[in-house]
């Protein structure tokens, strides 16, 4: 009786070990994707828009997602970026580039924007980005990735300053790519699942009717705190030390391990 008493235990035991496995096993994966995606090295021969010169230190703005699916909770951060390229006068600006792996926006308001969407899955959204920072020459303090989070509910925004990625795959992406994590972050609260509602289905579904009220004054409130983000990066622009919280990736290679595989869409952001 007490052998039958211990097998459940053994098996919720092989369960969990199996699942950190599949789990380590798929960030593995996405880091080796990330790397082969980064093995081609920008030439200025990519784009004359690396040449343009400006005063000052240029901005990237990154909405992270998943392309084709800008209307989705976990794409929020692209209906930002798209509210600020409106706010700025350039929405009609977009075009694709191959060689960064999306679609950009080059603005010279504020000493000079970039505006990026990845067209690249939310796993490997970091190769797009670094691609771009390379073509453009921006630092990493100096790009500003906007995302959704579950953890906030649907109307609350913040900015982070540099730090870990708590669980959200495009940001891992991205500070796999960078090879640090001092970039600072505009985070779209986006809330949990209610009931039972897995978070895969929760974050890929679109805004109900009701949020969708709210998201409309949530676009307006994240386009006003990513100017003023980007007003305080150019008063920083003197400074030479790194933003707080902010340190080099490969210095703690063991906590910055890549997240899910891109062959099954990142969702789950924790």
């Amino acid at each position: 009786m007490t052998r039958l008493n211990k097998l459940p235990t053994l098996r919720q035991f092989l369960s969990i070990f199996c699942k950190k496995l599949f789990v380590e096993m798929r960030r593995l994966l996405t880091r080796v994707i990330n790397r082969v995606l980064l093995s081609k090295v920008f030439t200025p021969a990519m784009g004359s828009e690396a040449e343009i010169n400006t005063q000052g230190r240029r901005k990237l703005v990154v909405g992270l997602g998943n392309p084709r699916m800008e209307g989705t909770r976990h794409s929020v951060g692209m209906a930002v970026l798209s509210a600020f390229a409106a706010r700025l006068g350039v929405a009609d600006r977009w075009r694709g580039d191959k060689h960064v792996s999306g679609e950009v926006i080059v603005s010279e308001v504020h000493t000079g924007v970039v505006l990026l969407r990845p067209r690249l899955l939310m796993n490997i959204n970091g190769v797009s980005v670094a691609k771009a920072a390379a073509k453009y020459q921006i630092k990493p303090e100096d790009i500003v990735l906007v995302h959704d989070e579950l953890d906030k509910p649907l109307g609350k925004i913040s900015i982070k300053r540099g730090g870990s990625a708590r669980g959200h795959n495009g940001v891992r992406s991205c500070i796999d790519c960078l090879q640090t994590d001092v970039m600072p972050r505009l985070r779209v609260g986006i809330g949990r699942p209610a009931g039972k509602t897995s978070v895969e289905r929760h974050v890929l579904g679109r805004f109900a009717s009701e949020e969708k009220k709210v998201l409309d004054s949530v676009l307006v409130q994240s386009v006003d705190l990513l100017l003023s983000e980007l007003f305080l990066l150019d008063s920083q622009k003197e400074s030479p030390s790194s933003p707080a919280g902010g340190r080099n990736a490969a210095s703690s290679r063991k906590e910055k391990k890549c997240s899910a595989s891109p062959a099954a869409d990142s969702a789950a952001q924790s």
